[in-house]
């Protein structure tokens, strides 16, 4: 087992897939692929690639902290009580615990996470 891994940001395994759940679908119809490529601790720490089309929905974090950088398309993000930010291929954002929001993409987005529970 090595402790240096490479991200693969196109993998060539097909991806889990799934659609925003009916309680958080606020506009659309968006869809999601995710990539798991890799799990640290027991599952509390995961990293992959996630895919998302068009559409908006309510983002709701929890306990759950959560690293992005942008790989392809444009989204925008607004916190509850908040200004809206956009963001685009190339940008990095983090996502804390207790977040609440809305997440718009805009053009189709891929991005690589890393997220800590």
């Amino acid at each position: 087992m090595t402790l240096l891994v490479s991200l693969d940001t196109a993998p060539s395994f097909a991806p889990r897939e799934a659609v925003a759940a009916p309680d958080r679908l606020i506009e659309g119809a968006p869809a999601f692929k995710t990539w798991d490529l890799d799990t640290a601790r027991s599952g509390q720490v995961r990293t992959g690639i996630w895919e998302g089309t068009p559409g908006t929905t309510r983002s709701i974090k929890g306990e759950t902290f959560e690293y992005c950088h942008l790989l392809e398309g444009v989204i925008e993000i607004t916190e509850d009580g908040g200004p809206t930010q956009r963001f685009q291929a190339g940008d990095d954002f983090v996502l804390k615990p207790g977040f609440v929001g809305t997440w718009k993409t805009i053009e189709t987005v891929k991005k690589i996470f890393v997220i800590v529970t």
